[in-house]
């Protein structure tokens, strides 16, 4: 073992002990991991105890929110950066991974093109578009997952955070810019499918969608980003930049003062973001199996925000709770209660902000405090 990866590796064991809730989360996400394979693999599927296909995709999708919700977290509860458009980076991310699902389906598709999408077939296109060509390696969709949201975020950040915009305008701007790509991802001159986007996706890497062995390979790939994912954010608050990023999120002109670079920290850390959250949305799609413009929605991407709040600001694991809490109440509404829906979620919004301002694991860590200090006393 090298001294660096040695280094890493006690800064690791150092940002765990000092996040219980941390440790809880990837202890579960162990267990999770290795007990859904089973279910799904070993009972057979008349038995009570076994997981459906449906059931595995239901909670890696969860899980690909889980994703998405920790890059939220991290510019907001930690740096003070609102955004409303990380539904736009996520969307960049599941958009690469549909045009390579695409270019795979090949001569199997409606019309047995073997180069053109059925939908630029029936749109009478002549010739693959040029931001098509690539895709049908799997090394440059991977490429492209990273690049696009990355890229993106990193112009719109440096002119934004250059300009000093923040608070609640810099909020109203991301929702703009997720509006205006909801817009032109409608259009079918765009070429990405128009309102209908990409569906009936046959394989990945070679190896059908459709099939149990499959479906838990995704599942399994999306329970061990989610983890990286989480040590990766983890580590950089422990570190002195996640120090540094605090103290901009707390007096952010005390910070400039004393000579740190803010626009550089808010940047990068903003990339950082939107890069995990397209790396979201590339997992989000094969499980899926469609991807269009409605991701881009702003609604989506405040409803993203309210599963943060709801979990628990600035705690990361309590992101995690608050996506999977509020996905599974949107399952459940959805499918008893279809019209009830908005309004369960929008009374759950306003009861935490009321009554639970630190989210529920705030609520929960913060009822086990007085706990302790009263045995104490």
């Amino acid at each position: 073992m090298t001294k660096s990866s040695a280094q890493y590796g006690s800064r690791l064991t150092a940002a765990l002990q000092a996040d219980r809730g941390g440790r809880l989360f990837l202890g579960t996400l162990i267990v999770v991991s290795a007990i859904v394979p089973l279910l799904n693999l070993l009972p057979s599927p008349a038995s009570a105890l076994h997981l459906s296909n449906y059931t595995v995709t239901l909670i890696g999708k969860y899980m690909t929110y889980a994703m998405l919700a920790i890059a939220v977290d991290l510019i907001w509860g930690y740096c003070g950066i609102l955004s409303l458009g990380h539904g736009a980076f996520f969307a960049l991310g599941g958009y690469a991974m549909g045009m390579y699902l695409m270019r795979q389906i090949g001569t199997r598709g409606v019309y047995g093109n073997p180069i053109l999408p059925d939908f630029m077939v029936f749109l009478n296109w002549k010739e693959l578009p040029w931001f098509w060509e690539g895709f049908n390696a799997f090394p440059y969709a991977l490429l492209m997952i990273v690049l696009v949201p990355g890229m993106l975020a990193l112009v719109f950040g440096f002119l934004a955070f250059r300009s000093r915009v923040s608070g609640v305008y810099l909020s109203i701007i991301t929702q703009a810019l997720t509006y205006a790509l909801m817009l032109a991802f409608f259009r079918n001159d765009m070429g990405f499918g128009g309102n209908n986007g990409f569906t009936d996706f046959k394989d990945i890497l070679g190896f059908s969608l459709q099939s149990s062995a499959t479906r838990i390979t995704l599942f399994l790939v999306t329970a061990l980003s989610l983890g990286a994912c989480y040590v990766l954010c983890r580590l950089i608050i422990a570190s002195r930049a996640g120090r540094v990023i605090q103290a901009i999120r707390d007096a952010e002109n005390r910070a400039r003062f004393i000579g740190y670079r803010v626009e550089s920290y808010k940047l990068w850390l903003f990339v950082l973001s939107a890069v995990l959250s397209g790396i979201a949305g590339a997992l989000y799609v094969p499980q899926v199996g469609i991807i269009n413009p409605s991701e881009f929605s702003p609604a989506n991407s405040i409803e993203i925000v309210i599963w943060v709040a709801i979990g628990g600001r600035g705690t990361l694991y309590g992101a995690v709770v608050g996506a999977f809490l509020v996905n599974y109440a949107k399952t459940y509404f959805t499918d008893a209660l279809p019209s009830m829906w908005l309004y369960a979620l929008g009374t759950l919004f306003v009861v935490v902000t009321l009554f639970l301002p630190r989210g529920v694991v705030g609520a929960i860590s913060g009822r086990e405090f007085f706990r302790r200090r009263a045995l104490r006393t």
